[in-house]
């Protein structure tokens, strides 16, 4: 494990699992608190046309899935708010119709190879500088918003007409967040990929409610339960020989059935 340390692509992995892993963390808590799981299910798989869109025009699959992504999401939320719909109508719309639109572009692209299995299944240890420079920049924007309006986001989360009547702005907040979701999904493909990603925006917020109440230690746990599945992931992973998306996904999974069973115990 020692030599495995000295190696460049391990540092890379493991500063980039650990940056991800702080920020679905945050995250998670409050996809949790608004219920927002299944949003975040919808804009991760339309991140699949934005990558296909990338490879079709030649350029960084990251900055297309991002804006491909925030739009989707926006779309979303603009066809629930005034198109009269259902959130999780509109969800299904858009997830199917982002789907299709990946599938007709990598059709249509002549870079179809691994790079796009990559992008669906994850590959933290093939990542290079560029990549953790994108992902620190990134993760550092998104919390960086998160912390400002912490507070709007705490309240909003908690009783969220109470806040309309005092005058927050939740619609603007509403979106900010569901950019800020995109954002974050775009860059945590690297780690566990298009197909498992929206796990690590569930599951540590999904495990922190199981065992805590208030949102002070809901946050620590929650950050706690994804930074622990991270590096065990990726420690397990290269023990074992098995892929680190789906082991770090695994272990999140047995923490959110533990804290189910100690909470089922009390």
């Amino acid at each position: 494990m020692t030599e495995l340390l000295a190696m460049g692509f391990w540092q890379r992995a493991l500063a980039a699992g650990l940056v991800l892993a702080v920020l679905c963390g945050c995250l998670s808590v409050f996809v949790i608190l608004r219920r927002l799981a299944f949003i975040g299910v919808g804009i991760s798989h339309s991140a699949f046309g934005g990558v296909a869109l990338g490879f079709l025009l030649g350029i960084d699959p990251l900055w297309t899935g991002i804006i491909f992504s925030a739009g989707v999401a926006l779309a979303i939320e603009w066809a629930q708010k005034r198109g009269h719909i259902e959130e999780d109508a509109a969800i299904g719309i858009f997830f199917a119709a982002a789907m299709a639109l990946g599938v007709l572009f990598l059709h249509l692209s002549r870079t179809y190879n691994v790079d796009v299995f990559g992008f669906l299944f994850g590959n933290i240890l093939a990542i290079g500088e560029r990549q953790v420079v994108q992902i620190v920049a990134v993760a550092a924007l998104v919390l960086a918003v998160l912390f400002f309006f912490y507070k709007e986001y705490v309240f909003i989360s908690f009783d969220e007409e109470m806040a309309w009547v005092s005058g927050v702005p939740v619609t603007f907040l509403r979106a900010l967040f569901l950019v800020l979701l995109s954002l974050a999904i775009i860059v945590a493909i690297y780690l566990v990929g298009i197909i498992l990603v929206s796990a690590l925006l569930v599951i540590p917020g999904a495990t922190a409610r199981n065992l805590a109440g208030h949102l002070r230690p809901m946050m620590i746990l929650s950050l706690g339960s994804a930074v622990g599945a991270t590096l065990g992931g990726l420690m397990a992973s290269a023990w074992l020989d098995w892929p680190s998306g789906a082991t770090i996904v695994v272990l999140l999974s047995c923490l959110f059935f533990l804290s189910t069973l100690r909470r089922r115990a009390e």
